[in-house]
């Protein structure tokens, strides 16, 4: 799901020049126009899902409270009484019988739970059966929560992206959802669907800006490619997208539905968010750049941005494969109790896609950097970018001048001449300078060689 955290590049960037205007609407408005076109044609127009009762599906949930819990039927057998809440019977208490043992929930006097309601006689415990917990209230404090922090953190900037992640989830289930179960081919709609949501959430989160529209134009471009090589290497690895879940889709739809196809939409949808991280973070690095140095050519702009790339490409490669190994985990340790090799594990058919899912989503990854390197380069290259150092909220004001002050000359002292050992007095005349100092100094009269000292021999 396409996530909107807040860069905040818009508001300080300089307008974009005329041709930098006319480039990015060469590129873009064709995008924007098949996106919206493809929206329209795979829309159901007047096509009406059934639901419920209509696809078999008799069960109804019904609300309830646990209002006692007794251990008394049978060895892995717990009582649990209920008052149901709403549905026909609401108001009546009942007892259902839960299992109970490792792996069972654990139902405490109070635990708001979810019945399921087969429809056939409201006040009969056998029509009812135990199946979740109610977790609104959590979930919403949870939300809140949520919301605050970015709120606090990011102030406006976090609320767009607030408003950008509702809408994501509007796209996903007005668009996607409906049009995939009219029987829609799901890679087409995950594409489509993806197209909007960046449109929506990165202008909305960024602002409409040259920046973002490259970012916008790296991460189509990548979502293409992750389609494309989805669906090649799915064909060649022979991959049938069937688990559990998705045939128990198809045997309530009772449609054919491309199950491969609904493989490759999940992975370009959980590719999505990274996505935008690494295109937007790609793009203001080349802008910084250009900033900085606007001497720079295209080639210099590249190989600079390709280089912040490299470091940014293993920490969000690492992220891809961890959310995956992290969602099949359970899956893995189940395989791993089966005594296979580690080629048979990797092999298998629930192991093997989520193999190709992870990769294929890190290869788009991975590509995104050099593609939008490149086409943020190209148009960067083109804008006329004033320099750090102009680009100022507030201009410094002057600093005041100083009126230098000529420094006083030290006072002249009077210069001593003569002989350091014999004097000099101006009234004998011209002073001389003796021959050698040694003879100097045993002609100077009244003045006694020092006596010779003696040398130790050792005692005192």
């Amino acid at each position: 799901m396409g996530h909107g955290h807040g860069h905040g590049h818009a508001l300080n960037e300089e307008p974009a020049s005329q041709r930098v205007r006319t480039l990015l609407m060469w590129l873009l408005v064709p995008l924007a126009l098949a996106t919206i076109i493809g929206a329209a044609l795979l829309y159901p127009f007047g096509h009406e899902q059934k639901t419920g009762a209509a696809v078999g599906l008799h069960q109804k949930p019904v609300a309830a409270v646990v209002t006692g819990v007794q251990e008394n039927c049978g060895e892995k057998c717990i009582a649990v009484t209920v008052r149901m809440t709403d549905g026909d019977a609401s108001g009546q208490s009942i007892t259902i019988p839960s299992p109970h043992g490792p792996g069972a929930p654990h139902f405490q006097i109070g635990d708001e739970v979810v019945l399921s309601y087969s429809g056939s006689q409201p006040q009969a415990p056998e029509s009812y059966q135990i199946v979740d917990f109610q977790r609104g209230w959590s979930l919403v404090v949870l939300a809140v929560l949520f919301a605050a922090a970015v709120l606090l953190l990011g102030r406006w900037q976090g609320l767009a992206a607030l408003g950008a992640l509702l809408l994501s989830f509007v796209v996903l289930v007005l668009f996607i959802m409906p049009s995939i179960l009219a029987g829609e081919n799901p890679l087409m709609v995950a594409v489509v669907g993806a197209g909007l949501i960046m449109f929506v959430v990165l202008y909305l989160t960024h602002g409409i800006s040259a920046r973002t529209s490259t970012a916008v134009l790296g991460t189509l471009v990548s979502l293409a490619l992750i389609g494309v090589l989805g669906a090649l290497f799915s064909a060649l690895s022979k991959l049938t997208g069937l688990d559990e879940d998705t045939i128990n889709l198809v045997t309530v739809l009772g449609t054919d539905i491309d199950t491969r196809g609904l493989l490759l939409a999940g992975t370009l949808i959980g590719a999505l968010g990274v996505l935008d991280d690494v295109t937007v973070t790609q793009t203001s690095a080349v802008w910084e750049l250009r900033r900085a140095n606007d001497k720079l050519t295209w080639r210099e702009l590249f190989a600079a941005g390709s280089r912040i790339g490299r470091d940014h490409m293993s920490s969000v490669v690492n992220t891809l494969v961890m959310a995956y190994a992290g969602a099949a985990l359970p899956l893995l340790l189940a395989i791993s109790l089966a005594g296979r090799s580690m080629g048979e594990i990797l092999s298998a058919q629930q192991i093997a896609q989520e193999i190709v899912r992870t990769l294929v989503g890190s290869i788009g990854l991975v590509a995104a950097i050099p593609v939008t390197t490149a086409l943020a380069a190209l148009v960067a290259v083109r804008q006329e970018v004033a320099p750090a150092a102009e680009v100022s909220e507030a201009p410094e004001p002057p600093e005041p001048k100083t009126v230098k002050r000529a420094k006083p000359e030290p006072p002249k002292r009077n210069r001593i001449e003569g002989d350091l050992f014999i004097g000099y007095d101006p009234d004998k005349g011209p002073w001389e300078r003796p021959a050698t100092r040694p003879a100097a100094r045993r002609a100077a009269p009244g003045r006694q060689a020092p006596p010779a000292r003696r040398r130790s021999s050792g005692s005192p």
